[in-house]
C-alpha cells in the first residue's frame, strides 16, 4: 500500500504539530496526559487493534507466491498474538500498540516516498528510520517510553522547549506536503 507523500506528509505534519501545539500552550495538562499514556489500557487496545488490522491487509496484499498457501495461517497466527498480547501482556500496552503503529507507519513512509524525485523526501525517509529503530527499541523495552516522557514533562520549561521544536518540524513536514511533493 502506498499514499501520495504529500498527503502522507500533511496529515502526519499537522498531527504533529496540533499534539505538540497543546504542550506549547498548556504543558501541564499535557503533562497528565503524557503521563498516563504509557499505562492506558484504553489507548493500547485502539492502537493494537490499528496495528493488527493494518498488518493483516500488508499480509493479504503481499503478493509473494511462496506465502500465499499460508496467508489463512499468518492471519490467525497474528490475531492470536495480538490477542494474547491485549490478554496476558497488558502493562505497556498502549506502548507495545504505538510500537506498531509506529514500524508499520515507517513502511508505509519508505514506500510512499520511494518515487518522488525530490531530495526533500530524505526528511520523510529519514523520519521513518527513526520511527522504525525507536518501534524496535519501544518493542523491546516499552518502559522506555515511560522514563522518556517523565524526563521530557520533568518542569513546564522542558515541556514547552520540546513541544516548540516538534510543532516547528511537524509544520515543516506539512509545509513540504503542501509546496514540495
Amino acid at each position: 500500500m502506498t499514499v501520495k507523500l504529500s498527503l502522507l506528509a500533511i496529515c502526519m505534519g499537522l498531527f504533529v504539530a496540533i499534539i505538540n501545539l497543546a504542550g506549547l500552550l498548556a504543558p501541564e495538562q499535557m503533562t497528565t496526559v503524557a503521563r498516563k499514556f504509557p499505562r492506558n489500557v484504553v489507548f493500547g487496545y485502539i492502537l493494537m487493534a490499528i496495528g493488527l488490522i493494518w498488518f493483516i491487509y500488508n499480509v493479504n496484499i503481499e503478493s509473494l507466491a511462496d506465502f500465499e498457501p499460508m496467508k489463512k495461517y499468518l492471519r490467525a497466527l497474528f490475531i492470536a498474538i495480538a490477542l494474547g498480547t491485549c490478554i496476558f501482556v497488558s502493562d505497556f500496552l498502549a506502548v507495545r500498540g504505538l510500537a506498531i503503529v509506529m514500524l508499520l507507519l515507517g513502511k508505509l513512509i519508505v514506500d510512499s516516498a520511494r518515487w518522488v524525485d525530490t531530495d526533500w523526501r530524505l526528511v520523510m525517509v529519514v523520519w521513518a528510520y527513526i520511527l522504525i529503530v525507536a518501534g524496535m527499541w519501544l518493542t523491546i523495552s516499552p518502559w522506555r517510553l515511560r522514563d522518556w516522557i517523565e524526563w521530557d514533562t520533568a518542569n513546564p520549561k522542558r515541556m514547552r522547549l520540546f513541544s516548540a521544536a516538534r510543532f516547528a518540524f511537524g509544520l515543516l513536514v506539512a509545509i513540504l506536503g503542501f509546496v514540495v511533493f
